[in-house]
């Protein structure tokens, strides 16, 4: 369980990292507008705001490495509170911008944890 507790770790910090990517350097091209399905002309005045919640996707993304790689039972925690913060993030986006940011952001956060908590 270890091993899937890693893996699902990763796959989530792997995530936001492309979350980070896409809302602070594609927010303004063709594939970003069509992800968030955006005009360009939304996607212009919203830019700064893209890239400052990309940034914080970075810092989970950069939390849930740094737990990956962190002893125990620092790397424990730090999974267990990145995770729950994530989970967090998902529930308030699903319930306030898309239902799709559950299955994107919220599901695949909550699996890692279970599988942290049941590899403990």
């Amino acid at each position: 369980m270890t091993f899937l507790a890693q893996i699902l770790v990763g796959i989530v910090a792997a995530l936001h990292l492309g979350f980070l990517v896409l809302e602070m350097f594609w927010w303004n091209t063709p594939r970003g507008r069509a992800m968030f399905a955006t005009t360009p002309e939304f996607a212009a005045e919203s830019a700064t705001l893209a890239a400052n919640q990309g940034l914080y996707n970075g810092f989970l993304s950069a939390g849930l490495v740094w737990s990956l790689i962190a002893s125990d039972p620092v790397g424990f925690q730090a999974k267990v509170f990145f995770l729950v913060c994530v989970i967090i993030a998902g529930l308030y986006g699903a319930k306030t911008v898309s239902s799709r940011i559950l299955f994107i952001q919220a599901v695949p956060a909550a699996l890692a944890l279970a599988a942290v908590l049941l590899s403990r």
